[in-house]
């Protein structure tokens, strides 16, 4: 697990990491890049339990998607499967299983108040909050993306689906587009990274 995990996460997380994946029945991969998560857990019908990561992600946020899904897994050891994913159960045990991880040894000193802020009430994504999701980007490797919020009112932007939008107004937390071959209004979540085409 250590040849697996070194090249991927910070470090000085690495021995913490470890212990928490002590478990004889809990296998971690990291997979190629899916679009539309960045990690996974689930139970196994052979009874492990697997977490899956996306390999593209720059070490911090591997990190925090890595002990997100931990989370999953101790919540479901804790408290078995009738809970809510993402409810008060889990909240509570990824707050406790990132505590010891926010300290300077492990993250930039410019994310820190970020992170302690996000884990006041952590969401089902990184994504959802605007700020932290803008800091860990720019430890990403150059992908030529801009995220929504980024995108000037009025433009037009592609998904990697080759799907164009034209970008609207903000509702409450989402971005109104219109996709511009059908005329149909989707809503875009602040942080969706999109290519800029004007």
């Amino acid at each position: 697990m250590r040849d697996k995990l070194k090249n991927y996460i910070p470090d000085t997380a690495l021995p913490r990491v470890l212990r928490l994946l002590e478990h004889d029945h809990l296998v971690v991969k990291v997979k190629n890049e899916r679009k539309t998560r960045h990690g996974d857990y689930k139970r196994l019908l052979n009874g492990e339990h697997q977490i899956t990561v996306n390999s593209n992600l720059n070490q911090y946020r591997f990190l925090i998607t890595l002990l997100h899904e931990i989370a999953h897994f101790e919540t479901y050891e804790e408290y078995g499967k009738n809970i809510k994913p993402h409810g008060k159960e889990w909240k509570y045990m990824f707050q406790q299983i990132m505590l010891p991880f926010l300290n300077p040894d492990v993250f930039p000193s410019n994310l820190l108040p970020l992170l302690a802020t996000h884990f006041k009430n952590p969401k089902a994504s990184s994504d959802s909050d605007a700020n932290l999701a803008l800091a860990l980007k720019q430890y990403d490797e150059p992908n030529g993306k801009t995220y929504v919020f980024e995108v000037p009112l009025g433009s037009t932007f592609k998904l990697h689906n080759k799907r164009i939008f034209k970008k609207g107004n903000k509702r409450v937390k989402r971005f109104e587009c219109v996709e511009v071959n059908t005329g149909k209004l989707y809503l875009f979540n602040p942080n969706a990274e999109v290519e800029l085409l004007d």
